[in-house]
């Protein structure tokens, strides 16, 4: 099918509107998917108004998609017309360079992001390299699993690339969008897990989506009561902290890690560091092999994000919604292409 209909924006912050693509002739390597449902993430919202200065125009966002495989390429491997799959935040790479060949994929230099220069999943169709349509969990809940292929990943990864024990403490600064996934995974990692609100009617939820403890990330009396307890420390915000105020919240050899998309520059004092030995690291979303892992994890403990629904015809009333801030905690948009 190369004629397919899609949501795009002409300009930075500009409303989207319903077009038709022509994508031309199925690439060997590539799968082509039918879209069922698809996430509406914050990065979303970043690439429409061109916030990290990489979008490019007219822009088709989308980067949580889920749905059938309707045509493969005939150098694809291991899928299959009608199998289910998810496209998270790429949809190629190189498949040669060393990141690719260790099987860090996401990490290569010249990785496709989905909605960089490539149509995204708020669109009739999508496609990517085989490689990175991620077959789904068959017990996973389809209508809900969108955000997991980003958000989900995103918070996931860290546990398994800093060896995060089940006997370990672990704080997640941020009850959002990706901070509550946060929650439910650490939680089912094994984890005593303390979460890190500024609004204290999220602290009900987020106890009851695997928070031990709950503590006001705007009383500073809170935070001393905890300081040098915590083994791992899961940022999830993108806006300014009191980095020093986190710091002292760790443990020797503790770890201060960042997956929110802070924008400022993030002062540390090396003392902090050398005291204690902690460290301070960021991640991206992960490798194909680690989304494949995520699924099936969240998949056997029953784990999937609280999601709104809309209809993809109402696009953007659910920008505008997650844009005040008012989502809880994903937005999924439902396929009603006719």
């Amino acid at each position: 099918m190369s004629q397919v209909k899609a949501w795009a924006g002409q300009g930075a912050h500009d409303k989207l509107e319903l077009i038709t693509l022509d994508w031309g002739v199925l690439d060997p390597e590539q799968v082509e998917v039918a879209v069922e449902h698809c996430g509406l993430c914050h990065s979303d919202l970043s690439m429409l108004n061109n916030d990290w200065g990489i979008s490019r125009y007219p822009i088709v966002p989308g980067h949580e998609a889920v749905g059938r495989i309707v045509a493969v390429g005939e150098a694809v491997k291991g899928l299959k017309v009608g199998q289910r799959v998810g496209i998270g935040w790429h949809a190629g790479s190189c498949m040669h360079c060393e990141s690719c060949r260790s099987g860090q994929n996401n990490l290569c230099s010249t990785a496709q992001p989905t909605i960089v220069g490539h149509t995204g999943g708020f669109a009739e169709r999508i496609r990517a390299h085989w490689l990175w349509a991620i077959p789904l969990p068959e017990h996973l809940d389809i209508s809900a699993a969108g955000p997991l292929l980003c958000g989900g990943i995103t918070v996931f990864s860290p546990l398994q690339l800093h060896d995060v024990k089940p006997t370990d403490r672990v704080g997640v600064v941020g009850i959002g969008g990706l901070g509550h996934m946060g929650l439910k995974f650490a939680r089912a990692w094994g984890c005593e897990v303390t979460a890190f609100t500024s609004h204290p009617s999220k602290a009900a939820e987020a106890l009851a989506m695997g928070a031990h403890h709950v503590v006001a990330s705007n009383d500073s009396s809170a935070w001393q009561k905890i300081n040098g307890s915590l083994d791992f420390l899961l940022v999830t915000v993108n806006v300014p902290l009191d980095w020093a105020a986190l710091i002292k919240t760790l443990k020797p050899n503790g770890r201060l890690h960042i997956v929110g998309a802070v924008l400022e520059p993030i002062p540390v004092a090396v003392f902090d560091l050398l005291i204690g030995q902690k460290s301070v690291s960021a991640s991206p979303t992960g490798s194909p092999v680690a989304l494949s892992t995520m699924l099936d994890f969240a998949a056997r403990h029953q784990i999937t994000p609280q999601v709104e629904h809309f209809p993809m015809s109402r696009i953007n009333d659910a920008f505008e919604h997650l844009r005040a801030g008012q989502a809880r905690y994903r937005i999924v948009l439902d396929n009603d292409f006719v």
